[in-house]
């Protein structure tokens, strides 16, 4: 794999065009709504294409999501299970990436599980591919807003005279 500022923009258009993510990210959260027992608002394309654009726009982040999706977009492993730990691994670090720091980057992580669960098939036959969307419903569903607590000011926070 080669990256080159062509080879970021190439994966950029192709995340932003893919289609299957912006329902994976509603369908994700209506089940993490459903079990938290919040009403989560629904991500639009419009919503989604502008958090592409704002990753991407950071170079060093769009590098890394770049290189993150193209080694999923090819990861294949014959029989898939071997595979498990990388595709599952690779996911989980786009998931974060994407989210953007801490605390962001581990409920991306954590959502990227419950995505992964019910998403089959993908972004093509290699064995990453079901991991590919599903990390990048769980990255950019956790950058979005919607959810009610992130809205609000935080309870932890201290205020100084």
């Amino acid at each position: 794999m080669e990256l080159t500022p062509t080879a970021v923009e190439r994966e950029y258009e192709w995340v932003r065009e893919r289609e299957p993510v912006v329902p994976l990210i509603n369908e994700t959260r209506e089940i993490l709504g459903d079990a938290f027992g919040v009403e989560v608002g629904n991500v639009t394309e419009e919503q989604y294409h502008a958090e592409v654009d704002a990753v991407f726009a950071n170079g060093d982040v769009g590098v890394n999501v770049a290189a993150l999706v193209g080694l999923l977009r090819e990861l294949d492993v014959a029989g898939d299970y071997p595979g498990f730990v990388v595709d599952e691994f690779l996911g989980r670090k786009l998931a974060a990436t994407i989210a953007g720091g801490e605390p962001w980057g581990l409920l991306a992580e954590s959502t990227f599980h419950v995505a992964d669960v019910f998403t089959h098939g993908g972004a093509g036959d290699a064995a990453g591919a079901d991991d590919l969307d599903a990390a990048l419903a769980a990255g950019f569903q956790t950058r979005l807003p919607g959810w009610p607590w992130t809205e609000e000011d935080s309870p932890f926070t201290v205020d100084r005279p």
